[in-house]
């Protein structure tokens, strides 16, 4: 099979795949082209309420495939930081599910989801001061964002790899799971993250992300939403809301 991203959707939660095994799920320029489409597509299926992102087998995806990426660094820069973006903007939650390398261009996906669960021996690196490349602002920003000024200055300066371990601590992952257990825990968190109200993981998400600005605007389609008083109405009856807003 051809290095490709695979998709599905199931209960309602689309999952993506980085399919490129013989090279550890490496990027190639086409796959870093296809995301940002496909990611709108899946942002305008009503029947997607959450996005999971993970790897062919047991790699996320261990950077760009360089092979395919001879012309201009700054043009397969850009793509990278193009695909980034386009998952940053996602408007649903969206999740990485981390089993083994998760480096570089990997490590750039894996933080442009909203959060990051990963299996025990996962090991994470920001590599470009081993290529000599200017890591981009935006993605820098991000990844200050994640784990601090010193953690991202540690990763950015060396190159290193950390384990799940030291990727926990810094806030880099938000849960570490025994061998075999990931893919249980992403379907059960994904349940949780389906069921409840999508207005509020929309308003927080761009929230957390410095839209500020955007308050009025939420504050406009939560009083027109009817999740609330639906919200309200099943905690008192004791039963599961359902909630109706959907990101349009």
């Amino acid at each position: 099979m051809e290095p490709q991203l695979l998709h599905r959707v199931a209960d309602a939660v689309a999952t993506v795949v980085v399919h490129h095994p013989a090279k550890r799920n490496a990027m190639t320029a086409a796959m870093w082209r296809a995301l940002p489409p496909l990611l709108d597509d899946l942002a305008a299926d009503p029947a997607v309420r959450a996005l999971v992102l993970t790897g062919e087998g047991g790699t996320f995806c261990a950077g760009a495939d360089i092979s395919t990426l001879r012309g201009s660094p700054r043009e397969a820069q850009g793509l990278a930081v193009a695909a980034e973006e386009a998952l940053a903007a996602f408007p649903k939650p969206t999740l990485a599910a981390v089993r083994g390398h998760c480096v570089g261009g990997g490590s750039q996906l894996a933080a442009a989801c909203d959060l990051r669960l990963a299996e025990e021996g996962a090991l994470f690196g920001v590599t470009p001061a081993k290529l000599g490349i200017v890591y981009p602002a935006s993605s820098t920003r991000r990844l200050v964002a994640l784990v601090g000024p010193a953690t991202a200055k540690y990763l950015l300066f060396s190159g290193e790899l950390i384990d799940t371990g030291r990727a926990l601590r810094t806030g880099l992952v938000d849960e570490v799971l025994p061998a075999g257990d990931l893919d249980k825990r992403v379907a059960e968190l994904t349940r949780v993250l389906v069921s409840r109200s999508q207005l509020t993981q929309a308003a927080a998400k761009e929230f957390a992300d410095g839209r500020a600005d955007r308050d009025a605007h939420w504050a406009a389609q939560a009083a027109g939403s009817g999740d609330t008083a639906e919200g309200v109405a099943a905690f008192l009856e004791r039963r599961q809301p359902h909630f109706t807003w959907a990101v349009s």
